[in-house]
């Protein structure tokens, strides 16, 4: 029997400043690419460097009592050119402009120029690592092909579907080689879905069932309204109520979905039964450190609308953007929100009396 509000992370974690320097995210000159923040050592110092900062991502995930954790996402400039910059068919070399995300912003994107190609192995060497250096159950992250076409200038395929669907089939065969070493959870990040409803219910969940297609693992998608950025809106569209119905059909196994930050209705979960649901109860955004009573309260609130047993708690998004101290923190809450909201599933009159172990 599975415990109701597993912890767990979205991916990714900050980065230490003696690994790289990032740039914020509405600085000057900033685009989807990293460009602007660096590392701060090459060669095999900065591998060196890197396999250090994985050490330290599991070390803060396992003492916050993260159950799940990830390798932080430490070898990655973004989540989603490490992957795509290394399948056969797209161009990072000359970029081209782009609305994203439904026209939020304007952005210097890569381009594919030919079709879209698995030529070997991408993070599969940075799962290995993850696996020999801890015994905790580890999930690995894809992007997804609706988010890499929204993300990336079309110049060869004309067609968004066939686009997606190219990229799903490459996204799959390194899923495929991730799966062989016994990951518990991949998922594919597919942050443009709550801005593209009618084309989740088109093509997008037919292009994500492709990229799961085969797998042993818990495979999971993870949704949100991404990052925040100063000085640049972030339309809470609402979407959910059509997404999750679509998602509900698909072959994925866990859905994970940001509610803190928008204050979404956690009644949504209705729409999604058969789904585990990572429920976002950590703003990524914001680095006010939630209350682990209103952390519980969130869960105990979505346990109403779903199986506890398919209830895990979750930040809304990667931590990226904070500071490694405010992550820590963030993640420390979480654990102690959930383990409260355990103990009051378990023992409902502890609620009144405030009644919690740790």
């Amino acid at each position: 029997m599975a415990e109701p509000f597993v912890t767990t992370v979205v991916g990714s974690m900050p980065k230490p400043p003696w690994l790289y320097r990032q740039m914020p995210l509405d600085a000057k000159g900033f685009d989807h690419h990293g460009t602007g923040s660096d590392w701060l050592l090459e060669g095999s110092p900065l591998h060196d460097a890197q396999n250090d900062a994985v050490r330290l991502a599991i070390y803060d995930q396992e003492t916050a009592g993260v159950r799940i954790i990830s390798d932080g996402e430490q070898r990655r400039k973004t989540y989603l050119t490490y992957v795509t910059s290394q399948l056969g068919g797209f161009d990072y070399e000359t970029l081209a402009e782009k609305w994203i995300r439904d026209g939020r912003r304007l952005a210097q994107v890569g381009r594919c120029t030919g079709p879209v190609e698995w030529r070997g192995p991408i993070v599969v060497d940075d799962l290995r690592f993850l696996l020999t250096n801890t015994t905790s159950p580890v999930k690995v992250t894809l992007p997804g092909p609706m988010t890499v076409t929204d993300s990336t200038f079309d110049a060869y395929y004309g067609d968004e579907r066939t686009f997606a669907l190219a990229v799903a089939a490459a996204i799959n065969r390194e899923a495929k080689a991730l799966d062989a070493l016994g990951p518990a959870v991949i998922q594919f990040d597919e942050p443009v879905f709550s801005r593209y409803p009618e084309k989740v219910a088109e093509w997008g969940i037919e292009a994500l069932d492709r990229c799961a297609d085969g797998l042993r693992a818990q495979t999971a998608v993870h949704v949100c309204y991404s990052y925040a950025i100063p000085g640049v809106e972030r339309p809470i569209k609402p979407s959910y109520p059509q997404i999750l119905a679509e998602l509900e059909r698909s072959q994925i196994d866990q859905l994970a979905l940001e509610f803190q930050a928008p204050q979404l209705d956690p009644a949504l979960l209705e729409l999604c039964p058969s789904k585990t649901v990572l429920f976002g109860c950590v703003d990524n955004a914001n680095p006010e450190i939630e209350d682990a009573q209103k952390i519980a309260q969130r869960l105990l609130a979505a346990a109403e609308h779903h199986d506890p047993e398919k209830l895990q708690a979750a930040p809304d998004c990667g931590l990226v953007l904070l500071s490694q101290a405010t992550a820590r923190a963030k993640l420390s809450a979480l654990f102690r929100g959930a383990q409260i909201a355990r103990d009051q599933l378990a023992d409902p009159r502890g609620r009144a009396h405030g009644h919690h172990r740790y």
